[in-house]
């Protein structure tokens, strides 16, 4: 009996046999576009055609990445994937993982390739971008002498920093030698000792743009002491030399606004800070004056002259009332001393004297009160009011109410 085979294993044959070919794992197809449609799940379903038929395609959300432009239809393309079948309709398809315009398909793999091997080699790291210096005087740009590029980038300096040099490296950015041309052009800035440099063209075709795909760029720029800014093309193109430069810009002018500093922005921000700095210097005297009126309202109380005025006043209080308490006592000892003199003047032997009393002593002088102090023949002095009489003791009797003596002159 002959064998019978389902469709399901029919199909899964013929798919076993797409899967076995080694050509159509990773083949490239050029056609024109037709029947794109962009799927909400992400999905791109589009077919390819040419003048002798058509072949459906299909690339998944997940390959999007192999997809640098949104496709239209009529568009020439050159589609990388895998031709195999799906099962259940029993008819096979594209599924695409890269698409380029047609035209660039060679030039794209080589592209992809030599990014795959700088990027294993550490090329593209981050820790070896060089970070580009915020205020340059002196910039290189290597570029075509004559292009969109250079004007674009003298316009953008003039209009931001009149005052930033550029040195302008002439050199062939597409065609024989370009990429030669900019490597010397990398080197010759180098040692000129630039702040920065630029490095691009104006926007082109993948073929124009191909200098910048060279490897001997690519190390020049890689190994290049001087922080370089890449800026290929337009914003859409994307070349080897943007992955290894310390910078990438989308286009020449961008390139020129990142390089250089606004001297408006600055001067603008040099009078803010002068603003916000005067402000800060008023408050800071404002602070200091009252801080200052305080301490010298505290001087004044705590002043030592003023202190010492205070002790003044009440050293000559103090001196006023010791005055007046010493004339006071002046005055009251004087009047105890006229008493005194009162009651010494009744009790003055002068005075006794004038009134006949007399003042007897011996004859050295020695007062005599009794008639014990003296014997017979002894001399005797007897003080009056206008003088002194000499005697001698001639005898001596005593009484109970005084001495009467007999006394010889």
């Amino acid at each position: 009996m002959r064998n019978v085979y389902t469709v399901k294993q029919v199909n899964a044959y013929i798919k076993n046999m797409f899967t076995q070919d080694f050509m159509l794992n990773r083949i490239y197809i050029k056609g024109e576009v037709s029947n794109c449609k962009y799927h909400t799940s992400g999905h791109l379903y589009f077919s390819l055609k040419d003048e002798s038929g058509t072949i459906a395609c299909v690339m998944f959300a997940g390959q999007r990445s192999g997809l640098s432009f949104r496709m239209q239809e009529g568009q020439q393309v050159i589609v990388l994937g895998s031709v195999s079948v799906y099962e259940r309709d029993g008819r096979y398809q594209v599924y695409a993982k890269e698409i380029v315009l047609d035209g660039a398909g060679l030039l794209y793999e080589k592209f992809i390739k030599l990014k795959k091997e700088l990027e294993e080699m550490g090329m593209f790291a981050p820790e070896y971008k060089k970070p580009i210096p915020k205020y340059v005087r002196t910039v290189g740009v290597v570029t075509a002498p004559t292009g969109a590029a250079v004007r674009d980038i003298i316009n953008i300096t003039r209009r931001r920093n009149p005052y930033v040099q550029i040195l302008l490296y002439p050199a062939l950015v597409q065609g024989d030698g370009a990429s030669e041309s900019v490597v010397r052009g990398i080197r010759a800035l180098e040692e000129a000792k630039v702040d920065v440099m630029i490095v691009g063209r104006g926007g082109g075709s993948i073929e124009d743009l191909w200098a910048f795909n060279e490897e001997n760029v690519a190390r020049a720029v890689f190994e290049c002491s001087v922080p370089v800014i890449s800026a290929v093309g337009h914003e859409t193109d994307t070349t080897i030399s943007d992955f290894v430069a310390d910078l990438r810009a989308p286009t020449p002018s961008a390139a020129a606004e990142l390089a250089y500093f606004d001297c408006r922005t600055l001067l603008n921000s040099m009078q803010g800070y002068q603003e916000r700095l005067e402000r800060a210097v008023w408050n800071k005297i404002d602070v200091n004056r009252a801080k200052l009126e305080r301490y010298g309202t505290r001087l004044q109380y705590l002043n030592p002259e003023s202190r010492l005025r205070d002790r003044q006043q009440y050293a000559a209080d103090v001196q006023e009332r010791i005055q007046s308490a010493m004339e006071q006592k002046i005055k009251d000892k004087r009047h105890r001393l006229s008493l005194y003199l009162e009651r010494f003047h009744g009790l003055s032997p002068l005075r006794k004297l004038n009134q006949g009393y007399s003042y007897v002593s011996d004859k050295e002088g020695k007062t005599l009160t009794s008639v014990s102090q003296v014997k017979q023949g002894d001399s005797l002095l007897i003080y009056v009011t206008d003088g002194t009489i000499e005697a001698s003791v001639q005898n001596t009797k005593a009484s109970s109410y005084g001495a009467d003596t007999d006394c010889e002159k």
